[in-house]
């Protein structure tokens, strides 16, 4: 009797051993075709990170990261543009120790002349067309390969293609748009001189056409809005009131400043010296709501005074009423880029709210991930591009609002996978 009963309880775990728990994940295409896509942005698009476009970098872009993901679901070969090495056109930046510290510096590696030629009948056609330091009108001029070398070297014509016309050689059934950053970018990053912010009628006017273009056949689509660039590391690294002093230093600095009654220094934090044509004498100091920029010369601070005994210039910081600007404009940007994806019924991709969230912190797979210069794990050397990390993450926001839309099921990637920035 005991051994009928051994017998037929192990025959019952046999049985529920052999019935599954729950249905298992099945990819789908959903109501999309993703046998060809193309994907057209500027540099977040093409993988850039460190300053610098190389070959690595791009394999760890988030369309070819979408594009891997997208094979399970009846997803076709996805081919960049892809350099020769390690290095690109020689801007890369790598981590070193100095002094004690660990500090991005220059690569130093000669720069290889192969990645200057064009690949375009070596390796053409290309499914992305990611172009560093694109604004979204560059997207429609014919020639700008002939201006901008980073499309130059793989545009089918560099004389007369337009990158929207090379990206439509493959006829795309699927494709991704991520562009307008640099359309506000280029103007922080330079401190509010020198460059200007895309008008946003304007700028709306060139999405509509872009996307238009994309989406002729009635092909389906995700679109990126653009993110708060005032949180990313290149504008919170260095902080407007990090000028700490001693008590004697303070004083020092008193005197110096003394027909300066609206500069004042304490012991502890204080607000370092700017230019400011609006200011008493033509000089002021920061406040703690202004944004002191990454790319201010390490050596001038430490070394030549900058921000005390001298003060930093223009193109180095952001006012208050220049991030209001700015913030002003990316949310102008971002409606419209709702509504027109929405009109043209388009999936919609909120990459701007995981980018503001990692401010705080966001986890992923029980890792924690900031927008902290460095150690962060989303944003690479350059304190304004993603590493392999951000990019994921990216992807991954693609992919569920693609799914969401076009009711697809197409596998998320693992965020822990790729690597964030590399230590020496």
């Amino acid at each position: 009797m005991k051994i009928r009963n051994i017998i037929s309880f192990f025959g019952l775990l046999t049985m529920m051993a052999c019935e599954p728990e729950m249905e298992s994940f099945k990819p789908s295409p959903g109501d999309a075709d993703f046998s060809t896509m193309v994907a057209v942005g500027n540099s977040l698009t093409a993988g850039f990170a460190d300053g610098e476009l190389y070959r690595s970098a791009q394999q760890n872009s988030y369309p070819n990261i979408v594009a891997q993901q997208l094979k399970h679901a009846g997803g076709g070969d996805f081919i960049q543009p892809l350099m020769k090495d390690e290095y690109g056109f020689g801007n890369r930046l790598v981590l070193d120790v100095i002094d004690g510290m660990l500090t991005p510096v220059p690569a130093g590696k000669q720069v290889n002349p192969d990645n200057l030629l064009s690949i375009y009948d070596e390796k053409g056609p290309f499914n992305n067309f990611g172009i560093p330091h694109a604004k979204a009108d560059h997207l429609l001029v014919p020639g700008y390969g002939f201006l901008n070398p980073y499309f130059g070297r793989f545009a089918k014509n560099v004389n007369t293609s337009t990158v929207l016309n090379d990206a439509m050689i493959v006829e795309p059934t699927f494709f991704l748009l991520w562009i307008g950053n640099n359309d506000v970018l280029n103007y922080a990053i330079h401190g509010g001189e020198g460059e200007t912010i895309t008008n946003v009628e304007y700028f709306s006017k060139i999405i509509e056409s872009i996307i238009s273009l994309l989406a002729e056949n009635n092909a389906p689509g995700a679109v990126a809005n653009i993110p708060d660039i005032t949180v990313i590391p290149f504008f919170t690294t260095i902080p407007s009131i990090g000028l700490v002093l001693t008590e004697s230093q303070a004083s020092e600095l008193n005197l110096v400043y003394k027909d300066f009654p609206h500069i004042e220094f304490k012991a502890g934090q204080n607000g370092f010296v700017v230019t400011d044509a609006e200011a008493q004498g033509q000089i002021r100091q920061l406040t703690a709501n202004e944004l002191l920029l990454l790319s201010v010369p390490p050596d001038s601070m430490q070394y030549a005074g900058w921000g005390s005994m001298k003060p930093i210039p223009l193109q180095y910081y952001l006012s208050e009423q220049q991030i209001e600007n700015v913030r002003e404009t990316v949310d102008q940007y971002n409606s419209f880029i709702r509504k027109i994806t929405g009109d043209m019924n388009l999936a919609f991709v909120d990459v701007n709210t995981p980018l503001k969230n990692a401010e705080t912190g966001i986890i992923f797979d029980g890792v924690s991930f900031t927008t902290k210069f460095v150690t962060g794990g989303v944003f690479s050397l350059d304190g304004i591009h993603l590493t392999a990390r951000g990019n994921a993450i990216v992807a991954n926001e693609f992919i569920d609002a693609i799914n969401k839309k076009y009711g697809s099921s197409v596998p998320k990637t693992s965020v822990t996978e790729f690597q964030g920035v590399i230590f020496p």
